[in-house]
């Protein structure tokens, strides 16, 4: 199952296969326990035609694969993206002449895009940097890993790794950085998720959808800067997909993300906090976060090779 600091158990959606993210590429650290203790074999990361509920709150959905928007700032081009997509694909070296030459990208898969609540979590084996952070990391998923804004002298150096630009890059894969708020029932919590503006505005879909008992919508996706009032890494209780995507809880502050001290616990989440709320958003973000198709472009749901050499035949037998 997936880890979040303080949270002793959270609920497997149903179905669910291995969440990954952590530094191996099959199922690993899926977050660390309110010890500062890494998990292991994390959960939860695919989709199911199954749901599981709780105090009126649907935590997974259908299992179809619906397309979600392109992305056409990937070093290669325009690629298509789909929220329950499975991912995938082939491993390519981004080529000379572009930004992040000689990096590798693409090749992660579902089952892969849970981190944990450290920045810099969440990438396969291969692909992550050298120390804590994302200097120099590839693109497992594409997508860029958040800029936190800011600057040196507030929190630790990784946290402002400038080699990203800053949240309003328009150039980042899926656009510009935004936000959105999520407000629980009572006892009220308020999280928000940071990503690229096209993965904001599909998450808002999935969660409206599969989280019935939000207080706060309908959802609101607002521009990021990472100045005063934005998110900050310390409230990160969980990053997704290479660290390109953050659930934050506003109030917490875990001191340990604003050092280079990796040996520091992290500080426990309030035990306060309705779980099965939690669980159910950090469930579908896993499930349906979007992910660039790496299978074969489809028609009609048969793959376009398919179609194309079934058509080649019919041309052949005709004449």
């Amino acid at each position: 199952m997936v880890w979040i600091p303080g949270i002793s158990r959270l609920e497997k959606r149903k179905g669910g296969g291995r969440g990954g993210g952590g530094t191996s590429s099959g199922g690993s650290k899926g977050g660390t326990s309110s010890s500062g203790s890494s998990s292991s074999g994390s959960k939860g990361g695919t989709s199911s035609g199954t749901t599981s509920s709780g105090g009126g709150t649907t935590s997974s959905s259908g299992g179809t694969s619906r397309p979600a928007f392109s992305v056409p700032n990937t070093a290669t081009g325009t690629k298509g993206a789909s929220t329950y997509g499975s991912g995938g694909g082939r491993v390519s070296t981004i080529p000379a002449g572009t930004a992040f030459a000689g990096r590798q990208q693409g090749g992660a898969t579902r089952d892969q895009v849970y981190g944990s609540n450290v920045y810099g979590s969440g990438y396969p084996a291969g692909y992550s940097a050298t120390g804590r952070g994302v200097g120099g990391a590839g693109f497992p998923f594409y997508f860029w890993p958040l800029a936190w804004g800011g600057g040196l002298g507030y929190g630790a150096a990784y946290l402002h790794n400038r080699e990203y630009g800053d949240p309003n890059n328009s150039s980042r894969p899926g656009g510009p950085m935004m936000q959105f708020s999520i407000t629980s029932p009572a006892p009220i919590a308020t999280y928000h998720v940071v990503s690229d503006n096209n993965t904001v505005h599909a998450l808002i879909d999935t969660l409206t959808t599969n989280c019935s008992t939000i207080s706060n919508k309908p959802l609101t996706a607002k521009s990021f800067s990472g100045g005063a009032g934005d998110p900050q890494p310390e409230t990160t209780i969980q990053y997704y997909r290479s660290s390109s995507v953050a659930l934050t809880l506003d109030g917490y502050n875990n001191t340990a993300a604003l050092s280079d001290d990796t040996s520091l616990p992290n500080t426990p989440l309030p035990s306060s906090l309705d779980q099965t709320f939690l669980n159910c958003l950090n469930v579908t973000i896993g499930a349906s976060v979007p992910l660039i198709d790496g299978a074969c472009p489809s028609v009609g749901g048969a793959p376009l090779w398919l179609l194309v050499a079934t058509l080649l035949v019919a041309v052949r037998n005709a004449l």
